[in-house]
């Protein structure tokens, strides 16, 4: 029973961790989730936030990173601009961490624009500027 008590009590704190962060309603916090779904390497929930073009690259990138573990450190994302035809422009900051055999690579989320896109009601990732 106390097992029970102690796994329901840590999904519940890690649904309000991720409740206090910025919320995937935007495009800024879409693409937040993203990134948190690639380095947690949730194939569903990367699929769900990619646009139908862009899904097969996002899962080409988690595919790159099965063999390593992943983390984020520092992300903080922000939308720049909205084009006329609905397309955002988000940049980031921070770095996603690849570890394998204790050795980090660093990938720096600066060096890329993300472009999101608005359909349903959802801010899907669509690619890199």
């Amino acid at each position: 029973m106390q097992k029970k008590s102690i796994a329901l009590a840590l999904i519940i704190f890690s649904i309000i961790l991720a409740s206090c962060g910025q919320s995937a309603n935007d495009p800024a916090g879409s693409v937040e989730t993203y990134l948190g779904a690639l380095v947690e390497k949730d194939t569903s929930r990367l699929s769900s936030l990619s646009c139908a073009d862009w899904e097969p690259m996002a899962l080409l990138e988690l595919d790159s990173l099965q063999a390593v573990e992943t983390r984020l450190e520092g992300l903080t994302c922000s939308t720049t601009t909205e084009e006329p035809d609905g397309t955002f422009s988000v940049d980031c900051t921070g770095k996603l961490l690849a570890t394998y055999n204790n050795e980090d690579q660093e990938i720096d989320l600066s060096s890329n624009t993300y472009l999101v896109i608005e359909q349903g009601g959802e801010f899907l990732v669509c690619g890199y500027r």
